[in-house]
């Protein structure tokens, strides 16, 4: 049985394909269509589906639309709709926003609602002419039985399900659903139960959002800029921000709704200089946000009595308040869904309508990695290296002769194997460099045209992993920050951010062999079993997908070499 996981009611729309309980391929729109985060987070954005996501998922698992028997959609409009209206229709002023309503939160939301409501006709008869082959022969009412899933429940099976627990807490934070952006829940025996929701206007996510507006950052989309820039200042608003954020016990908070320029002066304007006062407030934020957190697992805690946390939802991407969680909190484990944010939704509710489906009593899936996008062989790549007219060479041995040139101090482009699903480049589509020279973290953030302030996250093995970073175990997915080893600090000065820490990622052989063999050989040369990874990509560029998004942005920014596939192409080389 095929269920297809969709997420496309805000930001960050992709596509999940799972088979009797086993996710086959799941993807982000922006992949394919390059437009960062698929979309805008805006109402008269959601009639746009992944129709790019979805025909890599089903060319994946081999099958066409029609073989799918149940389509997940991470949003039921009906929460809200079967309060206001009947079945039939709804009222839409022709100008919304010159139309204020007591009935809604936004005057959009009648037509956000509508888009959703008819996205099964959308899937339907809306697909790209390039593509439309695999979606014929549905119409809007089947073969498929269409599934609207709440989306706080989609965000908690993308935890739940997914993770290496048979019983666990869950956790689930970001700016919105229908109605939640907080959920606590319980799974045990194979049932799940939500013990408690916060709702609308109640938003951590909304309020993280809100000051990196203010900060001069794209809202929905530089949050991880807000909380990098917070280690360089210092809380001196914490009592402020205690007043906006304000625990209520019980696992319930209130966010006031506050005018940031009244409170803390004029708001930064994009492009302009970050001062101290910038950076405090980006501390005060983060240092409320975590406490609040510790807050609330600690209720979550006492409710379940669980050894095992699984978190989700968008806020759960800010690694500095999981490790505060994992560190200072209550559970002996934590685990976060590497697709926290909206993009695993349809990973989520497509596990859920699966479960529901043939029983929740087997399970034989968990996410131990996250490589479940589209791969290239090298028949593909080098015919596209012969088309685009480029000097290359195939290795003789790719991780030998990749581990040179770091050695060398150059910057590798590394395209391998299928891409990874969830905003973190993890080994598939990465850019590499050696951590010993200080300097490199400055110099990947011009070649990737970012802010000075941000730091570059390191991979390590994971057999070596607690030598180097304090308490550090298993760890794949970027989701968490662990202190820097005091012996090893100037070993890898490059992905040592400014409070000491690092966002690391831990490999196996097992989960990645030509990246796990590319790092010890690093070590072989080096005794240093570290590389810097970061994402293959640009200022506001999504991730590279295929062997084209690779050589345009290898040939397009300073990176010394590409290893794509069993092909090394690098910049001046004559073959």
């Amino acid at each position: 049985m095929y269920t297809l996981g969709i997420n496309a009611a805000y930001h960050d729309c992709s596509a999940c394909l799972v088979r009797d309980g086993e996710v086959i391929a799941a993807a982000e729109e922006e992949r394919f269509t390059r437009i960062k985060h698929g979309k805008r987070p805006v109402p008269f954005a959601t009639w746009q589906l992944p129709f790019h996501a979805i025909d890599y998922c089903l060319k994946e698992g081999g099958i066409m639309l029609a073989d799918v028997a149940h389509i997940a959609y991470s949003y039921d409009p009906w929460l809200l709709l079967g309060e206001r209206t009947g079945r039939e229709s709804i009222q839409i002023p022709l100008e919304p926003s010159a139309h204020k309503s007591e009935d809604w939160m936004s005057p959009w939301d009648p037509l956000f609602l509508s888009y959703i409501v008819n996205a099964p006709r959308q899937l339907a008869s809306g697909a790209p002419h390039h593509i439309r082959n695999r979606f014929r022969g549905v119409s809007h009412d089947g073969p498929f039985r269409w599934h609207f899933v709440e989306h706080h429940l989609a965000h908690e099976a993308s935890a739940f399900l997914a993770a290496p627990y048979e019983e666990c807490a869950v956790l689930t934070m970001d700016g919105r659903g229908e109605k939640a952006t907080t959920s606590y829940g319980f799974y045990q025996d194979r049932r799940y139960k939500r013990l408690k929701q916060v709702n609308l206007p109640h938003s951590l996510g909304l309020l993280y959002e809100s000051v990196t507006d203010y900060l001069g950052f794209l809202h929905s989309s530089d949050e991880y800029k807000v909380m990098a820039l917070a280690s360089y200042g210092k809380p001196e608003h914490l009592n402020l921000f205690r007043e906006i954020l304000r625990y209520k016990g019980e696992g319930d908070y209130e966010v006031k709704n506050v005018n940031w320029a009244e409170l803390l002066g004029p708001a930064r304007e994009r492009g302009s200089e970050f001062t101290r006062h910038h950076m405090d407030i980006a501390s005060s934020l983060q240092v409320a946000l975590e406490e609040t957190a510790l807050e609330m697992v600690e209720w979550l805690h006492a409710q379940t009595g669980a050894d095992n946390l699984a978190m989700a939802g968008g806020v759960a991407l800010n690694c500095v308040m999981n490790a505060c969680v994992r560190d200072r909190g209550p559970f002996k484990n934590v685990w976060v869904q590497p697709a926290a944010g909206d993009s695993g939704t349809s990973l989520g509710a497509a596990l859920w309508i699966d479960g529901q489906q043939r029983g929740m009593s087997q399970r034989h899936w968990h996410m131990n990695h996250a490589f479940l996008g589209p791969a290239f062989d090298d028949k593909e790549i080098e015919e596209f290296l012969q088309q685009a007219k480029l000097p290359y060479r195939r290795a003789a041995n790719l991780s030998e002769d990749v581990a040179d040139l770091l050695l060398q101090n150059k910057v590798i482009g590394w395209f391998q194997g299928r891409m990874e699903y969830g905003p973190r480049a993890l080994g598939a589509r990465s850019i590499l460099a050696s951590p010993i020279d200080p300097a490199m973290q400055q110099r990947l953030n011009q070649i990737k045209d970012r802010e000075d302030f941000r730091p570059v996250a390191p991979v390590v093995l994971e057999e070596a992993a607690a030598d180097w970073f304090v308490d550090a175990g298993y760890s794949p997915f970027m989701v968490f920050v662990y202190d820097v080893r005091p012996d090893k600090e100037d070993k890898i000065p490059a992905c040592r951010h400014v409070d000491g820490t690092a966002r690391i990622q831990t490999i196996t052989r097992e989960q990645n062999a030509p990246y796990y063999d590319l790092i010890k050989a690093f070590e072989a040369r080096t005794g240093v079993p570290v590389l810097i990874n970061t994402s293959f990509n640009t200022r506001g560029e999504p991730v590279v997908c295929n062997p084209r998004d690779a050589v345009e942005s290898f040939a397009s920014t300073p990176i010394d070499a590409l290893a794509i596939g069993s092909f090394i192409v690098e910049k001046n080389w004559q073959g």
